[in-house]
């Protein structure tokens, strides 16, 4: 980070890219003002600033900078209260001898972020709850922003081509209790706020088509998945059973959460004189962290369906789309989310606990099973995640 560059907004108490706290603790304080830098509402279009061990004067206060309150401000990113999760970084300063910590928010490609249900931006030196029409901004902008093909607008798709009774449900969840009560906006100006309309095309996004669409398929002919289960351990085998999943996203998460259920196939084992433990083919919580996440992280514009392959000793799940926008050198460490609206949606609709934890998840449940380790195998145009049976 540009010491003269801080030092300079430390300094500047007027300045709607900086927020100063002496407090460690103030978790909603300090989500409230990412939230604030990352919709950017005066377009800066640069990163805004959270000092956190800094007196209002802008000198720092001597505040203790553990690597404990360092992994603190940077979980307030992945926990799932910062919709869509924004780009962040978190880093410990010095400046005249003294430490601070440094949360450096850039501008959200996907506008208006929310926290905990609510948007939050920057009018001056502070943070306040988003206006109908500071909303409306944020949502415009977007559409000259946006790189994901979740939230670009849906070619010939309709406000009839979707149930809006889905979306009510859902606006439940994604936004909080107090907006909704005092939320008089017409069906589309919500719709808008939460990245289901593009304003300037003025049609649906791919994201309200894929959540809420009568007819998802018509729209995004490869949005299916293909259960195949085999007799043997490969695919001249015979075909014991076939099943397809598709319909809106809902509906698909909740199917392949009661495919993991029948997949893994538990079982007691002795460990002991009159002790047990049970012990699956698969743990389930491995199983639905997978397929959710092949839900997510799939390339919708391959038009490929999700292949689950079940053999006698090992489950395989590819998935169209290899890694997206980070390097090969960096996986498993580095996230990046080819659909950030559906991400958020997966975790919206508690599918989803904390963004980035996919891996070592699946990773620590298929230990505690003793199975053998997860494999993950990220190719240009497909990524295969292999889970070997307990024996």
């Amino acid at each position: 980070m540009d010491i003269d560059e801080l030092r300079t907004l430390l300094g500047d108490l007027e300045s709607d890219r900086s927020e100063r706290t002496i407090s460690t603790n103030k978790t909603d304080k300090f989500g409230e003002a990412i939230c604030a830098f990352a919709n950017d509402l005066p377009n800066h279009r640069g990163p805004g600033y959270l000092f956190v061990g800094v007196h209002d004067d802008g000198k720092p206060s001597g505040t203790s900078i553990t690597d404990e309150l360092l992994r603190s401000l940077s979980s307030i990113r992945s926990d799932g209260n910062l919709l869509p999760a924004p780009t962040m970084t978190v880093e410990k300063v010095v400046l005249d001898g003294l430490s601070i910590a440094v949360v450096k928010v850039l501008p959200s490609d996907l506008p208006p972020v929310r926290y905990k249900g609510v948007v939050y931006v920057r009018i001056g030196p502070s943070a306040r709850r988003a206006t109908d029409a500071d909303e409306r901004v944020l949502s415009e902008r977007r559409s000259a922003r946006s790189r994901s093909w979740d939230a670009r607008a849906c070619e010939g798709a309709e406000l009839t081509d979707i149930v809006l009774a889905l979306f009510d449900a859902y606006r439940v969840d994604a936004v909080s209790r107090e907006v909704i009560e005092e939320n008089h906006r017409p069906t589309e100006d919500q719709l808008a706020s939460l990245r289901f309309i593009d304003r300037v095309a003025k049609r649906l996004t791919n994201a309200a088509i894929l959540l809420f669409g009568k007819d998802v398929l018509s729209f995004v002919p490869g949005a299916y998945i293909q259960y195949v289960r085999y007799e043997g351990r490969d695919a001249t085998s015979d075909v014991i059973r076939e099943r397809r999943i598709d319909g809106d996203l809902l509906s698909m998460l909740r199917e392949l959460s009661a495919l993991a259920s029948e997949i893994e196939n538990g079982r007691p084992v002795s460990i002991g004189l009159l002790q047990e433990t049970m012990v699956f083919d698969y743990p389930g919580k491995a199983l639905r962290e997978v397929l959710v996440n092949a839900v997510v992280h799939r390339d919708y514009e391959s038009n490929t369906p999700i292949l689950i392959s079940h053999f006698e000793d090992r489950l395989e799940i590819q998935n169209p789309g290899g890694l997206y926008d980070i390097p090969r050198e960096d996986f498993p460490g580095a996230t990046a989310y080819r659909n950030p609206v559906v991400a958020e949606a997966a975790k919206t609709l508690g599918f989803v606990n904390r963004f980035g934890r996919g891996i070592p998840v699946t990773q620590a449940a298929m230990e505690r099973n003793g199975s053998p380790a997860p494999e993950f195998e990220p190719t240009v145009r497909h990524f295969l995640v292999t889970l070997r049976r307990h024996a």
